[in-house]
């Protein structure tokens, strides 16, 4: 017996469904409620999270976890039902009056209701909420790649520790780069750490 496959949908931007909110608190609490509405396993009693809320430029759009693979260049293979199950979502958030949606006739087609699982708040802690998409986690491994960065992680040769006490030697704080908190035995142009190269330390570079 052959599968039949969903057809994939043709993505941009601008097909992202926008919405708003009564008040900026709303956003949490709408956040807090897509996690318990997506598809189920009622096996295993979990749920995979099926739409995020997404904040950009002081706007709000509701998305298909696809939507936002796509947004970061990734191949996302967005279905005519993603769109549908994300489309059905939103009704259901302004049915509840947590969401406006900006225009409403671009969710009219979606999906039945039996295609998604709503769970109550008061039975969440019986199943396992997943994710396929943890919205602020680029931003958070930039941030902490930035950090490593500017604590001088680029830096090689752990025995060339900061001595505060000196003012000059291998162990005497980087004056070369006086921004990074490595020592000038740790840095790449030092001649005390031979090993270390230009091209793999990428702190001087931005």
């Amino acid at each position: 017996m052959s599968v039949v496959k969903e057809p994939v949908v043709t993505w941009s931007p601008d097909h992202m469904i926008e919405v708003t909110l009564n008040e900026p608190d709303d956003f949490l609490k709408v956040r807090e409620t897509l996690t318990r509405i997506g598809v189920a396993s009622r096996k295993e009693k979990k749920i995979y999270q099926s739409c995020h809320i997404l904040h950009k430029q002081g706007r709000y759009y509701l998305v298909h976890f696809k939507e936002l693979f796509a947004l970061d260049g990734k191949h996302a293979n967005l279905t005519s039902n993603d769109v549908q199950r994300r489309n059905r979502i939103a009704q259901l958030l302004a049915d509840w009056g947590l969401v406006g949606v900006v225009d409403v006739v671009r969710i009219q087609d979606i999906a039945p209701l039996n295609q998604i699982k709503v769970l109550s708040y008061k039975d969440k802690g019986d199943w396992i909420l997943e994710t396929k998409y943890n919205i602020g986690a680029k931003k958070k491994k930039e941030e902490e790649k930035k950090k490593a960065q500017s604590s001088g992680s680029g830096c090689r040769g752990s025995k060339y520790k900061i001595n505060p006490k000196q003012n000059h030697g291998p162990r005497a704080r980087c004056k070369k780069c006086p921004t990074a908190k490595h020592s000038w035995g740790q840095c790449f142009l030092s001649p005390a750490n031979p090993k270390n190269k230009l091209a793999d330390w990428t702190f001087m570079q931005n």
